[in-house]
């Protein structure tokens, strides 16, 4: 008696809808614009805050601070899911995997600062001092996101850009880049700024945005590309 033995092929992975994976994409678009137009406005509105001084997150603070708090809740929640649609998009291949996991870390550390308010810093609100006498359990937590979620973006930035120069997409590496040199730049002079530091505390406000405006838009114009690329549509290198 014969026995016949019949292989059966190995089951593979179902392939990522492309409706889903750009409406993901879809998420970081509109998370960036969402979230600077927000601080902008609150900012340029609030009595006694200068934008020039003084952190985005001290926008959570007083009354009104709600409006910030939802900011960062809503901005980190579309970051974390245009951080899978990016996970779909970018698969298989280089930085497939630690590209929207950097991605992912920045969102969850929006999340983070959302639920936990920052200490005062630089007098605001007024009657605070310039520095935190203490540190509150919050505000330590809140810093701590922060520090973990800038330099997260940052190896984002350089991790894509060997992507790209794979890739030979020259415009995106050095834009990539160039991006992640401002991106780092500011947050350290930002960093060292709300420390107190002569020279810098006056501006540290104006180098935080300045950070966070060139990693948002990065971040929307990758989310763009992305999306383009999944749905067939040609892209300039």
């Amino acid at each position: 008696m014969t026995t016949t033995t019949t292989l059966l092929p190995a089951a593979t992975p179902p392939a990522p809808r492309p409706d889903r994976t750009r409406a993901l994409l879809r998420c970081g678009i509109v998370a960036g614009p969402i979230f600077v137009l927000t601080f902008l406005v609150d900012g340029a509105t609030r009595d006694d805050y200068d934008p020039l001084r003084h952190p985005v997150s001290s926008l959570a603070l007083g009354d009104h601070g709600w409006t910030q708090t939802a900011n960062f809740l809503l901005c980190g929640l579309l970051t974390l899911l245009f951080a899978v649609g990016a996970r779909r998009a970018l698969r298989p291949g280089r930085a497939s995997t630690w590209g929207p996991l950097l991605i992912g870390v920045w969102a969850v550390g929006l999340l983070v600062a959302g639920t936990f308010t920052t200490d005062p810093v630089s007098g605001y609100p007024p009657g605070t001092p310039d520095a935190p006498t203490a540190y509150s359990t919050s505000g330590t937590l809140h810093d701590g996101a922060a520090l973990v979620a800038f330099p997260a973006l940052t190896a984002a930035f350089f991790v894509l850009t060997r992507r790209f120069a794979g890739q030979r997409r020259r415009g995106w590496a050095i834009y990539s880049a160039l991006s992640g040199l401002v991106f780092l730049a500011g947050f350290v002079l930002a960093g060292t700024g709300f420390a107190q530091t002569a020279g810098l505390v006056d501006l540290a406000g104006l180098y935080q945005r300045i950070a966070i405006i060139t990693g948002l838009l990065w971040l929307t114009l990758l989310a763009v590309h992305l999306r383009r690329q999944v749905s067939g549509a040609p892209t300039r290198r």
